[in-house]
């Protein structure tokens, strides 16, 4: 791991310092605030998203619902459905946690069952919150607790009797029923979830269909399931990734292709800017732009389309420089003769404090015609990370 070492001929944009008077302007009125749209999954942007809500309602993050591992991958299992761990993970970084919100339903969603307890502890302890009697549920408006508790129910109908609760998420059990209980509509189901804990945004699945992530690796080596890709559950990949596919089964490479939906394709096209965000780089980011209809969107907008290369050592990105990054990228949405400045004009790095995988070179960005701005995004408090508030100002100066 290397610290990056800039020489790229780029002139910066006049954006280092952010208008102050347009950014009060957000912080004032963020009802009214821009619609930056983020391509993410996993937890790596949550922190930026707890910011965003002081800037702006508006926001919308496509998120992957291709999880296979934790607790997540229980419920995939149990009730054959997409996974809603990240989605639901987005949903709360978004929720209005003050009290013009809704901070009990807040507080019983973020809830884990217990690690450690036997299984007839935790059957029972579920069986409860199916009641409403749960401790946590006391403060909550009778409405609330009522669809809360048709929710759990739903689930508890259709649990298999062997289902393990175990460090279960509350909130990942509300959204699943939500969904068996509006016949298996994810969107309806996020809907549902968004208004139960007052999210100031939209989250949407990239796709609503049940599918997983499968990767080829240049080795010949088949990975199927993202668990398996990012090297927190498993060991991780010896050789980089070739090719990076969607699945219809975890058990077989049975690659299959599906499209994002006509709102989905409306939202990217209407975006003030698309950000291409941190995270683990194919199960986070690529994998949200895998569906057909994804890059056609992208380039139908007028936005700035920036990418935040990743600080530190992604698992997933083995063997890859950052221009390896862009190319990948690039090579994703720039299909049916597409430009590059059509889907990617920004690269944002912190080249005097960041540690990145690689250099970024001059050949590589000149002939793209992408533009590097290069800023103070990393402070003493969030080092090594990049600094949530610095790199959301920077955002919001790009807004047109």
């Amino acid at each position: 791991m290397t610290k990056i070492s800039v020489n790229n001929g780029h002139s910066r944009r006049a954006i280092a310092d952010p208008d102050p008077t347009r950014i009060n302007g957000y912080a004032e009125h963020p009802e009214l605030g821009p619609s930056m749209l983020f391509f993410s999954g996993g937890t790596a942007l949550n922190g930026l998203s707890r910011q965003l809500k002081a800037y702006s309602h508006n926001t919308i993050h496509l998120v992957t619902p291709f999880d296979s591992g934790g607790s997540s991958a229980m419920l995939r299992q149990a009730f054959d459905m997409p996974a809603v761990g990240d989605l639901r993970h987005r949903s709360m970084a978004l929720a209005n946690e003050s009290l013009q919100g809704s901070p009990a339903v807040y507080r019983f969603c973020r809830y884990r069952l217990p690690e450690q307890a036997a299984p007839g502890q935790l059957r029972r302890l579920f069986e409860q919150m199916v009641a409403g009697h749960h401790e946590l549920m006391a403060d909550m408006p009778e409405p609330l607790r009522q669809q809360i508790c048709a929710q759990l129910a739903r689930v508890y109908a259709e649990l298999p009797t062997d289902f393990d609760f175990c460090g279960a998420s509350v909130g990942n059990l509300v959204l699943a029923g939500a969904y068996l209980g509006h016949d298996r509509d994810l969107d309806t189901a996020l809907a549902l979830f968004s208004e139960l804990v007052s999210v100031q945004g939209t989250v949407r699945a990239i796709v609503n269909d049940n599918v997983h992530l499968a990767a080829e690796l240049e080795n010949g080596a088949r990975v199927l399931g993202q668990h398996r890709l990012t090297g927190k559950e498993v060991p991780p990949i010896q050789s980089p990734v070739s090719q990076l596919v969607l699945t219809a089964s975890l058990e077989a490479w049975t690659p299959v292709e599906v499209s994002i939906q006509p709102q989905t394709h409306d939202l990217i096209a209407g975006a003030e800017l698309i950000c291409y965000a941190p995270g683990s780089f194919y199960s986070s980011l690529m994998a949200t732009l895998l569906p057909k209809g994804v890059s056609r969107a992208v380039a139908a907008s007028a936005a700035p389309k920036v990418l935040i290369p990743n600080l530190g050592s992604d698992p997933e990105q083995l063997g890859m420089s950052i221009d390896d990054s862009l190319r990948t990228l690039v090579t994703q949405l720039g299909g049916d003769g597409r430009a590059v400045g059509d889907v990617l004009n920004y690269v944002i790095i912190d080249s005097s404090r960041g540690h990145y995988a690689s250099d970024v070179s001059r050949e590589t960005l000149q002939t793209m015609g992408v533009e590097l701005l290069d800023l103070a995004l990393i402070s003493d408090q969030s080092a090594p990370y990049y600094d949530d508030e610095r790199l959301l100002q920077t955002l919001l100066s790009l807004v047109a």
